[in-house]
């Protein structure tokens, strides 16, 4: 998910030829031909353009002139796109609409201020959506997109792997991570299962720990607060006790990654909501799977058992010729229906991080491949209270530094010593 945005440096030197690619055919004659059509790009047919094609529908009842034409245009043509027009200074090959990656938002609107509309005044309720998801679009206050698929953090765990070894979901609910080793210690005693994986060379599990207590990589002038951070220390100390101990097991491949807990040897899995579909793609376990929230840091006053990884939002360009029209679909569609959210969870498992739509029938069906949990009402009460943290534009950079950092403090390094030097690293590359 986590893709480098191109620099300044290589749009520059990038061939004007792109940029009349970019943006010519369907997209272009649509925007300046028919006053009630938005262009947009988006990737994924199955996920971001099935739900955008559902939304057309919907606002389509009361607006039957309606249209949109759909680009689908996938997330790393994305960023070549964006950085040759950025480059070349010609908006008008944008889109009315596009959809970006949450991560990577801040660096584009703070970067290039100009590219994209802020939507705060435009009729849109953004007090309906989880808080901690309005983060990645909100700068200096003001909200530059309205959200879409939630990533809110999840733990899911082997109920029949928990029972051979004496436990149930609740003794892993609102616990923290020091009574999570504990149980992952005895787990693994009692059945050779490891309770959690990851896969090496990331520092996701370090930035979910980070946020679910509110907790950042920057300081409140931008600046990268890496070396000497304690909080980041605690995350990293307990990552390495849970590798220790066998509470964590470190695999290579992300298909490894998912074998440990559709057919290997982990009873858990602590992730991004959108992990449910990997999960469920072991069907032969069906029912023995239970659904809860993450560990909280211990100690800490601010430690939530909630938090966040990955997820979209929908941006309104500068380039739109009807920005009223383009505002009012994002707001009676993502931002204001319930049957929008029924409609596309079932078919896509796209969960809302609007959080009206919790509060559906759809939302509320028990899930038998989860016992009967009505897992998705849950997921999304858990986006409800999730802290909000501020990724900062050079959240790629820091993600790369600090997975260095859990890579070498696995393999021997001094901790202290690794924060310090991630943190060079970044202050280099924000200097180039």
């Amino acid at each position: 998910m986590k893709k480098r945005l191109f620099s300044i440096l290589l749009v520059a030197a990038m061939s004007v030829s792109m940029l009349a690619g970019c943006g010519s055919g369907e997209e272009t004659e649509n925007q300046q031909g028919d006053e009630n059509t938005l262009t947009v790009w988006a990737w994924d047919q199955s996920f971001n353009i099935y739900a955008m094609k559902e939304a057309e529908k919907i606002y389509q009842k009361d607006h039957p002139d309606f249209k949109l034409n759909i680009v689908e245009t996938p997330w790393d043509d994305m960023q070549t796109k964006l950085g040759t027009i950025v480059g070349a200074e010609n908006y008008s090959q944008l889109p009315d609409i596009c959809l970006m990656q949450d991560f990577a938002y801040q660096k584009y609107v703070t970067s290039y201020p100009d590219l994209f509309q802020d939507l705060s005044d435009m009729g849109i309720d953004f007090s309906q959506f989880a808080e901690g998801k309005l983060a990645a679009s909100t700068v200096d206050g003001k909200y530059y997109g309205v959200p879409f698929d939630n990533g809110t953090e999840i733990a899911c765990y082997r109920t029949d792997i928990l029972e051979l070894a004496g436990y149930t979901v609740e003794d892993l609910t609102d616990i923290d991570w020091d009574r999570f080793i504990e149980i992952g210690k005895d787990v693994y005693d009692k059945t050779g299962y490891s309770l959690l994986s990851v896969q090496a060379g990331s520092s996701d599990l370090i930035y979910q720990m980070l946020q679910s207590a509110g907790f950042g990589t920057w300081t409140e002038d931008g600046k990268p607060d890496i070396a000497g951070n304690e909080n980041i220390k605690q995350c990293i100390e307990i990552y390495q006790e849970m590798k220790d101990t066998h509470v964590l097991n470190v695999v290579n491949s992300w298909d490894e990654y998912v074998g440990t807990f559709t057919s290997g040897k982990t009873a858990g899995v602590i992730n991004g909501c959108w992990i449910l579909a990997s999960i469920q793609t072991a069907t032969e376990q069906s029912g023995k799977w239970a659904l809860t929230n993450m560990p909280s840091l211990p100690g800490v006053s601010s430690a939530t058992n909630y938090s966040n990884q990955g997820g979209s939002t929908w941006a309104i360009t500068s380039n739109c010729k009807n920005t009223e029209l383009a505002a009012d679909f994002l707001a009676t569609t993502f931002a204001g229906s319930t049957e929008l959210y029924d409609i596309i969870l079932p078919s896509s498992g796209a969960i809302a991080t609007w959080i009206p739509a919790s509060e559906s029938d759809v939302y509320n069906e028990p899930q038998e491949f989860f016992g009967g949990q009505a897992i998705y009402a849950e997921i999304a009460e858990f986006a409800s209270k999730t802290p909000s943290v501020n990724l900062g534009i050079y959240y790629t950079e820091a993600n790369t530094a600090l997975a260095t950092v859990v890579a070498n403090v696995s393999g021997g390094a001094d901790l202290d010593s690794e924060l310090k030097t991630a943190q060079a690293t970044i202050e280099f590359n924000m200097s180039n």
